[in-house]
């Protein structure tokens, strides 16, 4: 069963900092790319970041801006999303996706309030 389960969520302050994980299983991890969605209240989800498999690289939404670097470690079976500068219109819940098996997290909730 391909399962993702993402942690690291949590509420900061405008400007601050988070790092949110993803473990996933159930499938050859190393070889597919993963992305990052995030879904704010009353709004459709949005993509954020796409990390390809094997030598991963990587995609951003034009929101972010360079304030979020995605990582993976295929050893752990791990990807990761850096959130930098957070603001208040990044508040949101984030899921990890996989979508060659149509398949999402739980999500971790983002809040960013002063």
């Amino acid at each position: 069963e391909v399962q993702l389960v993402e942690s690291g969520g949590g509420l900061v302050q405008p400007g601050g900092s988070l790092r949110l994980s993803c473990a996933a299983s159930g499938f050859s991890f190393g070889t597919y790319e993963m992305d990052w969605i995030r879904q704010a209240p009353g709004n459709a989800p949005e993509w954020v970041s796409t990390i390809r498999g094997g030598g991963g690289g990587t995609n951003y939404a034009s929101f972010v801006k360079g304030r979020f670097t995605v990582s993976r470690d295929n050893a752990k079976n791990m990807v990761y999303l850096q959130l930098n500068n957070l603001q208040p219109e990044d508040t949101a819940v984030y899921y990890c996706a996989q979508s060659n098996f149509n398949v999402r997290g739980q999500g971790t909730q983002v809040t960013v309030s002063s």
